[in-house]
């Protein structure tokens, strides 16, 4: 569980700079009553050995954000290049040395009651010190929820919409009152999506297996990361495919991905083990490619990062 943010850090907001104590809404705005806006989250990764803050595909978040937003018909003005570079002033501005989670939010602004949308839309970017979404070091315990993902006819479950988030919440619930770190949840039509706020994979038989886009999926930046390690590094195939739910009780190993979670392993599903119960090698092995990918560490992911304090070394191996 993440600690309470500190009201003095600077957050952009209303296209300026403020502290975050001055960024405020009126709780008659549109998006708070009916959740239209669209989110998205970038990591960034500071290592101490190198004294940089390293963000982790940020243009790519920015691109699939504006992207999104275009589902609402909310209008973003900053390019994705922009968003970034706010990003790196508002870490520089806070003097963030330590891990940290990026939230750009756009949102309807209207302040009225009514719930056909209009063109008074706004947008914030906000950057706050972020540790270990789940404690995953020992492996977690994830379980099948009774709540089903939102389907791409209701509400795209690809564009990170506010409002969606409460299918999230209440699956969320649901498994930590189960006893599950996690939740999984299944799609309308009985195969496995993805985990409450996380993509997810199994390994069966060699292979890497995660639901493709069609599955009502969000398609992270995560999951793309660790496909193209798991290619790479690894020589592993990758199949986007169905998954059924009883394939996460039979497969070698199950694993999270997400900006938040990052690479997260699965012990235990629906209170079976996976395997033998402990975390597995292609996920131990995912975990580290990926640590080290996102600290600077491996050459040919270079291009993924962003450096926020010395940004005139970008692409050297570190």
């Amino acid at each position: 569980m993440q600690a309470e943010v500190n009201e003095n850090i600077v957050v952009f907001f209303g296209n300026q700079y403020v502290p975050l104590a001055e960024a405020r809404v009126s709780i008659l705005t549109h998006a708070l009553n009916y959740g239209t806006g669209v989110f998205d989250g970038v990591r960034g990764y500071w290592d101490e050995k190198q004294h940089e803050l390293f963000l982790v595909r940020p243009e790519d978040h920015f691109v699939r954000w504006k992207t999104n937003c275009g589902i609402l018909r909310l209008d973003v003005p900053l390019t994705a290049a922009e968003l970034s570079e706010v990003t790196a002033e508002l870490i520089r501005r806070n003097r963030f040395r330590t891990n940290v989670y990026v939230r750009p939010l756009a949102y309807k602004a209207a302040q009225r009651i009514g719930v056909i949308p209009d063109d008074r839309d706004a947008f914030a970017v906000m950057v706050v010190p972020f540790g270990d979404y789940l404690d995953s070091r020992e492996g977690l315990h994830a379980g099948v929820v009774s709540w089903r993902r939102l389907e791409d006819n209701a509400i795209p479950g690809r564009a990170k919409i506010c409002g969606a988030y409460v299918n999230s919440a209440l699956a969320s619930d649901e498994a930590r009152r189960n006893g599950f770190d996690e939740a999984i949840f299944l799609n309308e039509s009985g195969h496995v999506a993805e985990g409450a706020t996380c993509n997810i994979f199994l390994v069966k038989n060699g292979k890497l297996v995660t639901p493709p886009g069609t599955e009502n999926i969000l398609e992270g930046i995560t999951r793309d990361c660790v496909m193209e390690l798991a290619r790479r590094e690894l020589n592993m195939e990758v199949t986007e495919r169905p998954v059924d739910r009883s394939e996460l009780y039979v497969c070698d190993e199950v694993f999270f991905t997400g900006t938040a979670v990052e690479v997260a392993p699965v012990v235990e599903v629906d209170h079976r083990p996976v395997k033998s119960g402990v975390i597995g090698p292609v996920a131990r092995q995912l975990r580290r490619l990926y640590y080290e990918a996102t600290r600077g560490y491996l050459a040919h992911y270079q291009h993924w990062l962003m450096r926020v304090y010395h940004p005139a070394i970008v692409g050297k191996a570190a």
